[in-house]
């Protein structure tokens, strides 16, 4: 069984990402666990999502020559020219966090009516090879921004996200229908495709 090393020391993400790539034959470990330096920091200076997380899945690469994968993800809010897209972890500052985060997505859309609100969560994946090879899978869940955040299941945007076809923030809703629903779910769901394929296509050789 392949080795793919998630560059992450997240649980639940690398938890979510097992679920899918351990079904297709490969085992999943965190960058810890590989043996990257946990003071080994990545500069994050891409432009898109997916340069992020083929920066991120490259560096990690590089550092422990197996497999790896990497995600970057955010909210981008049509009204605000898709802000603060890949700046949403850091969207209030040097001195961000949720709380601050959310209260100035709040301020900004301050006079903008509800249905002017259109957001989307973007979560794209991106699983490198050592000798080349490349999957880039991209999920996004269209939604609105509510005026004011409810709910606290979930972090970051969750209690301020409507996700189309609910009547509830992901801060509402169980963790069950979110990560049925999710961009990441639904990018994850398109890596599982792109994985069988490559299954399909070339003979994966097992680690000594």
């Amino acid at each position: 069984m392949d080795t793919i090393v998630v560059a992450s020391a997240n649980k639940h993400k690398i938890e979510e990402i097992a679920k899918v790539t351990e079904s297709l034959g490969f085992h999943v470990i965190s960058r810890d666990e590989a043996g990257v330096p946990t003071d080994f920091e990545i500069q994050e200076d891409g432009k898109t999502f997916e340069e992020n997380s083929y920066i991120k899945a490259k560096a990690i690469m590089d550092k422990c020559g197996r497999p790896t994968i990497a995600d970057d993800s955010g909210l981008m809010v049509e009204a605000l020219g898709g802000a603060p897209g890949v700046y949403s972890a850091r969207f209030a500052g040097e001195d961000h966090n949720d709380k601050r985060n959310n209260e100035k997505l709040i301020d900004l859309l301050a006079h903008i009516p509800y249905k002017e609100r259109r957001a989307k969560f973007v979560a794209v994946i991106t699983l490198l090879f050592p000798d080349g090879r490349k999957i880039v899978a991209r999920g996004e869940c269209p939604g609105h921004i509510i005026e004011k955040e409810e709910g606290t299941n979930g972090f970051g945007y969750d209690p301020l996200f409507v996700p189309e076809g609910y009547g509830s923030t992901f801060g509402m809703l169980s963790p069950e229908v979110k990560n049925d629903i999710s961009h990441r779910a639904r990018a994850l769901k398109l890596l599982a495709e792109k994985m069988k394929d490559l299954n399909q296509d070339v003979n994966i050789p097992e680690e000594n």
